[in-house]
């Protein structure tokens, strides 16, 4: 059985990358903080103390690693300055894992690496990020990507585009807006007249776990493929909640800095990886509400 490595094992796309890896015959080793709920082996560690990672590595000795721990807090991790401890954090990780062994190593990465305004973004456009996080998970990926290949690692960067899904912390869109919605409350945002490539939670660790197991190397778009208004995403959420009456579009302003349009081109992930998703949009959002309904 393949060892694999796996860090934000308790965080959103974590915990669903623990099945989607077990059903590809992976023995999943959870390093971090806070135990996931899935009965794993784990070994709690500070990501940010390196010399602890480092030797709990060496015991592990597993052949594969998935990074997707990194600092993420609603609202503040866009410009936060905790963006570059987890750039250290990172090279630190990778490093360890390649001098103790490991062969093949998966990390997340963002679709705010991309200069936004294209309508259709893929692996080889342009990266000028407009923020802190952007910048910051750019620089990691340049830097590991040179790193891989004097040291002969297999290295993949799975860019991440937007999700949803069950577990979501409050200040994201649908997770927010499903709440407010069940519960009665008014929803106030924007005109939503913006495109953005969400995707399940589940099919985006289901990816991952996909693109751990091959062996594509460089950047992996992670995302549905179709971006879709963010009125529309609003608009079923709350017809399946039967409180449309409660969302207010355009009570809240758009920033100017806001793209028209955020969409992956997934010919990677769907040619080379092999990965199909196994929800379209309306699927996910009834499984999130029913998920939500049921206090998960």
């Amino acid at each position: 059985m393949r060892r694999i490595v796996l860090t934000g094992a308790a965080g959103f796309v974590g915990a669903q990358a623990i099945p989607a890896l077990q059903a590809r015959g992976f023995e999943v080793h959870a390093l971090g903080r806070q135990p996931p709920a899935a009965e794993v082996a784990f070994h709690p560690a500070d990501l940010l103390d390196a010399a602890a990672v480092r030797g709990i590595l060496g015991s592990i000795r597993a052949s594969h690693l998935l990074h997707l721990a990194w600092y993420a807090e609603p609202g503040l991790y866009w410009r936060s300055a905790i963006n570059l401890d987890w750039v250290a954090a990172s090279l630190a990780l990778v490093r360890a894992f390649r001098e103790t062994g490991g062969a093949r190593a998966v990390a997340a990465g963002t679709c705010a690496e991309y200069a936004w305004g294209p309508e259709r973004l893929r692996e080889d456009a342009p990266c000028a990020p407009a923020t802190l996080y952007g910048a910051a998970k750019n620089g990691t990926r340049s830097i590991l990507e040179a790193y891989a290949a004097e040291t002969g690692l297999s290295l993949a960067w799975g860019r991440l585009f937007f999700l949803y899904g069950p577990g979501e912390k409050p200040g994201r869109l649908v997770g927010d807006a499903i709440r407010a919605l069940v519960s009665g409350a008014r929803f106030a945002t924007s005109l939503g007249h913006q495109r953005r490539d969400f995707s399940h939670v589940a099919d985006a660790a289901g990816a991952f776990a996909a693109l751990a197991e091959s062996g594509v190397v460089g950047p992996v778009n992670i995302g549905s493929g179709a971006a879709v208004p963010v009125r529309a995403i609003l608009e079923q959420i709350g017809r399946l909640t039967d409180r449309p009456d409660l969302i207010d579009f355009g009570a809240r302003p758009l920033a100017e800095s806001e793209p028209a349009c955020i969409e992956a081109d997934v010919t990677r992930l769907r040619g080379e990886v092999g990965f199909q998703p196994r929800l379209d949009l309306d699927a996910g959002l009834r499984a999130t509400l029913t998920a939500h309904r049921l206090g998960r």
